[in-house]
């Protein structure tokens, strides 16, 4: 499978598994934010089309 171009590396595809929802996020973004596999984060809607996915925080 071809690598996308750096000017679309951000563009990606949500794909359905069973009754749930993935999206896959570039890994310079979850280097940047430190996140781990399995870790946990808190999904919050926005508006019609906006979602915030921030780190879980106990």
């Amino acid at each position: 499978m071809p690598r996308r171009k750096t000017t679309k590396e951000n563009i990606r595809n949500i794909q359905r598994s069973g009754g749930s929802y993935h999206i896959s996020i570039p890994i310079a973004v979850m280097r940047e934010l430190k996140w781990k596999e399995r870790q946990k984060v808190v999904v919050k809607k926005y508006g019609r089309s906006k979602i915030l996915i921030a780190d879980w925080k106990k």
